[in-house]
């Protein structure tokens, strides 16, 4: 069928199990043809296109509440809920979000870009919904990986306390962005190999009638149960919370699928929905990707899963530069060690996780874990190194404030994804860590202008004893491996100089190079400084500056309250300066999808609008 034409997913009520079949056909070959051109999350929705098809026909959205957790895998809802004709502007500028979104639906009733929120969120709307006497369902769609995650697992235990209506359904595809571990894990294997014995326990409490002899024969066939239960799965993590479990189920099977959510909308309080499924199904690529790497991906040829790098020879990731480092690092010194909460991929630590295993640790999904974990081990004479994109860092503020930087810990935290990151949006723009970390006792932050800055900004934070944050970019850098050195802790960079100045331009990272291009190209009476450190500041070069009292012009890739313009001013007000300063930087609000110089332009914050403003204020 032409996916284009759908409105709602009501056209699904009347379909029969072959003609879902061949509509799920239709779907794959959708999203990979569109995704191939626009980019996105391919192997994740291909492997959830059966799932999400039965629950629309199970279940009446928006009445009743879907929630997908994460919402990267949410691309089959959008088909079904009318969307399919916006997909060609999916993750781009103004366009299509690439996770659930309330205000593009009324069928996108949550919405997040991080991990295990979704049982929480359904727990909450269960609530209202008895609350308020209403009758609809809720239902929870979360991964294997995420299920492990802490915020899961509090959710999991309020959930079994309530003992509310709610379906939770549990995607297990036994992959995540990187592979799952820890114990949880280790329990879901478990009961991937048992039978469908949940079946049995919930048809035979509807069929036995509730006087006492059936609630007597009940008891002793649950019994029965339950001990071949505990054998197959030893013992069940979602029935030691209170959650009733059903499965597993091959969710690829509407034979199966149906069934089982039809039985769990009957059921009464909380159930998990164990359902199997297979990342990438039905495109061959994503189904032999071991490593992540059709988890989040750019445009590619469909016919041949070849992906179209547009990157230049001779360059690098900013992580691939800092995980070279790191391992050039770690040759020398036996006490450095990566710890990455579930990121390995993302962050291209692979090589150091396959040369240095025993020094490596994922956590998984668990950012706080991560975060304490580092601090004790560097109070433990190790050198940590944390490894998190500035968009999960937040998700660890607590521990860095009272576990890291209140004991001084001498943690090394690699900022990876710093600044806006394009496609994926307002859950993951990297722009709030500096302003939140800048206000934090004890932490160093830096940013590199390059990949050779960059490097010696590490060597640098393995040679101190505070915590130290280093901000790294997800652009590409020219491939640098000279021999690294130490800089002076707090310590700008003037890129420029000369006589004839009229005012000093400070900025940090990539743009340090974009104004130094506009300034030489154009032959601009402005220094420039390189302000690699953003906590602390240069004082002497400020002093310096204050001294000739010419204006200050300030520019950040990231939000500008906070951050180092506002450092910048606080330093001023402490001299009882008069000094002339003009901050450029990204506002306090949530910024949405697209490519990060378009986003600046709208914004006004591009490099020759921002030079053109400084004219302007000095004519």
């Amino acid at each position: 069928m032409k996916l284009e034409d759908i409105k709602d997913p009501t056209f699904l009520k009347n379909k029969s199990i072959p003609e879902l079949n061949e509509l799920s056909k239709d779907i794959r070959h959708f999203l990979v043809d569109s995704i191939s051109k626009t980019g996105g999350h391919l192997a994740s929705n291909l492997g959830v296109v059966e799932l999400t098809v039965a629950l629309h026909k199970v279940f009446d959205s928006p009445r009743d509440k879907i929630i997908f957790d994460v919402g990267h895998q949410s691309y089959i809802h959008k088909l079904l809920t009318g969307r399919a004709k916006d997909f060609p502007s999916l993750r781009q500028y103004k366009g299509l979000s690439g996770f659930q979104k309330r205000k593009e639906s009324v069928h996108d009733v949550w919405e997040s870009g991080h991990s295990s929120t979704s049982l929480s969120a359904a727990l909450g709307m269960a609530v209202a919904r008895d609350m308020n006497q209403e009758n609809y369902q809720v239902i929870a769609v979360i991964g294997d990986g995420a299920i492990s995650s802490g915020m899961a697992l509090e959710a999991l235990n309020e959930i079994g306390e309530e003992k509310r209506k709610m379906i939770i359904v549990l995607n297990d595809n036994e992959m995540s962005i990187s592979k799952n571990v820890g114990a949880i894990n280790a329990s879901l294997s478990k009961m991937r190999t048992s039978k469908a014995y949940s079946f049995l326990k919930t048809s035979i409490k509807n069929s036995i009638p509730k006087n006492k002899i059936g609630k007597s024969v009940y008891q002793s066939l649950a019994d029965i149960k339950n001990k071949v239960r505990e054998g197959l799965t030893h013992g069940g993590i979602f029935e030691e919370f209170g959650i009733d479990y059903l499965g597993p189920v091959n969710g690829h099977r509407y034979k199966e699928l149906l069934p089982a959510l039809e039985m769990a909308k009957n059921h009464h309080g909380p159930i998990v929905i164990h359902v199997l499924t297979q990342k990438g199904k039905g495109y061959e690529p994503c189904e032999r990707d071991q490593s992540g790497s059709w988890h989040g991906v750019g445009s590619f040829d469909p016919m041949t899963g070849t992906f179209l790098n547009h990157s230049m020879k001779g360059t690098v990731s900013n992580a691939q530069v800092v995980t070279h480092a790191l391992m050039d690092l770690a040759k020398k010194d036996q006490d450095i060690i990566c710890i990455s909460p579930a990121m390995v991929h993302g962050s291209a630590l692979g090589p150091f996780y396959a040369k240095y295993p025993d020094r490596s640790f994922d956590t998984g999904i668990a950012e706080e874990h991560a975060a304490t974990f580092a601090a004790s081990l560097a109070l433990s004479g190790k050198k940590p190194f944390l490894c998190i994109y500035s968009s999960f860092l937040q998700r660890a503020y607590d521990q860095v404030l009272h576990d890291i930087a209140r004991q001084d810990a001498a943690v090394v935290i690699g900022i990876d994804h710093a600044g806006l990151v394009g496609g994926d949006g307002e859950t993951h723009q990297g722009i709030y860590d500096v302003s939140f970390l800048r206000t934090i006792p004890n932490v160093i932050i830096s940013h590199g202008k390059d990949a050779s800055e960059t490097r010696n900004l590490l060597y640098t934070a393995f040679h101190q004893n505070h915590p130290f944050a280093l901000r790294y970019p997800k652009s590409i850098q020219s491939d640098e491996t000279e021999e690294m050195e130490a800089i002076e802790i707090g310590s700008w960079q003037m890129m420029d100089d000369s006589d004839q100045i009229i005012g000093t331009i400070i900025t940090y990272g990539d743009d340090v190079y974009r104004f130094k291009e506009t300034i030489e190209a154009n032959h601009l009476p402005y220094r420039l400084i390189n302000a690699r450190f953003l906590n602390p500041i240069d004082t002497n070069m400020m002093d310096q500056l204050i001294q000739e009292q010419l204006p200050i012009y300030t520019y950040e890739s990231d939000v500008k309250e906070g951050g180092l313009s506002s450092a910048i001013l606080s330093y001023l007000n402490a001299k009882n300066s008069k000094q002339f300063l003009r901050r450029f930087g990204l506002p306090s609000e949530y910024i949405e999808q697209g490519d990060p110089q378009q986003i600046k332009r709208d914004l006004g914050l591009d490099i020759p609008t921002v030079i053109e403003a400084i004219l302007k204020g000095t004519e």
